[in-house]
């Protein structure tokens, strides 16, 4: 027995309407106060008002079937609760029904507009239909499916009028997509957030892997400078002190940038601090890090990363070095002038191949030389016009020989801001500065 009865009334009583400029100036004024909306649920309530304006009705019922299948459907809205739930924050509390008229409207995925209504005394639809005699129901389309739909009902027969109802379904469709935006949009700002914390913590811990202060190394003095690009970045620094006074100093970065970089980076934290063999040469450590990077990382998950590594012994003032892929860092002869290039032992950079051969230079240091180590984020550093900073500013930057090591920080990055013109960094920079001493 199909418990609906539908008439085809050709002079069907119009509703009692607005003339069309103040119903204009009601759809306006809805329209305006729905764009101030952050809320899904201050939306709904505004709308219903608007609408109710525009087409009178005596009930409002809303049923969605998001995440049902056939017959199932759950109330989400009731003008006879007194209490008003947020079908968004609280689901649980929405009646799930199955089956009736309602069941029937929102799985058959059309408008529907019944004149003269009645229902069967077990629909489970009863309760919110109960008393009405017409009915009109607009379906909220999503993916082109009715998962939504938006029923308003009336005491009186053939009470709604059917030249309106076409633009009545396309209201409540576009205020549906609007809605759904919203919480989307709610739903995305939240997930950022979550995300965002959740970067912050690995800024934290990456940050965490770099030396907290620098330490007082014997006849060098020495800055740094590190900005990464994101949260957290794929540069590394850090000093170890090894047997007879002498100190290593290692530079890394990897390719990339943000949260993947990073990850590499505690790889290379890691490594590097599990290298027993403090007392050999340069290129030892570098081929002990390549060879576990590649096999317990890169091997699988394409990366890379470059490198130098250093050995500074203070009573010769030598500095034996190896390089992996690595801008070789640049010595400024401040007794003569002179710029040099710690170059002489260049290799490819870590994790490309497991077996690669790596050499070992050596450069006897004088006082008053400056040696300087970055990341490629400092040269390649762009300004708007989409210029790199480049060595040659960077040259330019440290010309004075009278700066103390963080005096020269500062001059680099003050040249670098300069010439970026504030454009967001594409990549990580770090500089460290080491100015050997007399004493």
């Amino acid at each position: 027995m199909n418990p609906v009865i539908e008439l085809e009334v050709e002079s069907a009583p119009v509703a009692s309407r607005l003339n069309w400029p103040r119903r204009l100036q009601v759809v306006t004024d809805m329209m305006r106060e729905m764009s101030l909306q952050t809320d899904p649920q201050a939306m709904v309530r505004t709308y219903s008002e608007r609408v109710h304006r525009l087409v009178p009705s005596d009930r409002l019922v809303t049923v969605s079937r998001r995440g049902l299948s056939y017959p199932q459907y759950r109330i989400t809205r009731s003008s006879l609760w007194t209490e008003a739930i947020n079908p968004w924050k609280e689901p649980h509390r929405l009646p799930l029904l199955s089956g009736g008229l309602l069941a029937e409207m929102i799985y058959s995925n059309e408008p529907r507009i019944i004149d003269h209504l009645e229902l069967a005394e077990d629909d489970p639809g009863l309760e919110y239909l109960a008393g009405q005699r017409s009915l009109i129901a607009m379906p909220l389309f999503d993916q082109g499916e009715s998962l939504n739909m938006v029923v308003l009902t009336r005491e009186r027969e053939a009470a709604f009028d059917r030249e309106q109802f076409p633009e009545m379904v396309w209201m409540s469709g576009l205020f549906g997509r609007a809605t759904h935006n919203l919480v989307l949009n709610g739903e995305i700002k939240q997930a950022y957030n979550e995300l965002d914390r959740e970067l912050k913590v690995v800024a934290e811990i990456q940050r965490s892997l770099l030396p907290v202060e620098l330490p007082k190394v014997p006849r060098l003095q020495l800055a740094s400078y590190y900005q990464a690009s994101a949260r957290a970045g794929g540069d590394y620094y850090d000093f170890f002190p090894l047997p007879d006074g002498r100190w290593g100093i290692l530079l890394a970065d990897v390719s990339g940038h943000g949260t993947p970089a990073a990850v590499v980076m505690a790889i290379l934290h890691s490594i590097v601090h599990n290298y027993g063999g403090s007392d050999l040469h340069p290129e030892q450590l570098i081929q002990f890090v390549n060879e576990r990077l590649y096999r317990h990382f890169t091997a699988r998950y394409p990366s890379f990363a470059t490198a130098f590594y250093g050995i500074f012994c203070p009573k010769t003032l030598t500095l034996e070095y190896s390089l992996a892929g690595h801008h070789p860092p640049r010595l400024k002869r401040c007794s003569d002038g002179r710029l040099l290039l710690l170059d002489q032992a260049e290799g490819f950079p870590l994790g490309v191949e497991p077996d690669g051969e790596f050499t070992r230079g050596q450069m006897t240091l004088t006082p008053g030389d400056q040696v300087i180590f970055y990341t490629d984020g400092i040269t390649e550093a762009m300004n708007p016009a989409g210029e790199m900073f480049g060595v040659e500013r960077l040259d330019v930057a440290l010309e004075n020989c009278h700066l103390t090591a963080d005096g020269l920080i500062r001059k680099v990055v003050e040249d670098v801001q300069l010439f970026t013109q504030g454009r967001t960094l594409q990549d990580d920079c770090t500089l460290l500065v080491s100015i050997v001493t007399d004493a």
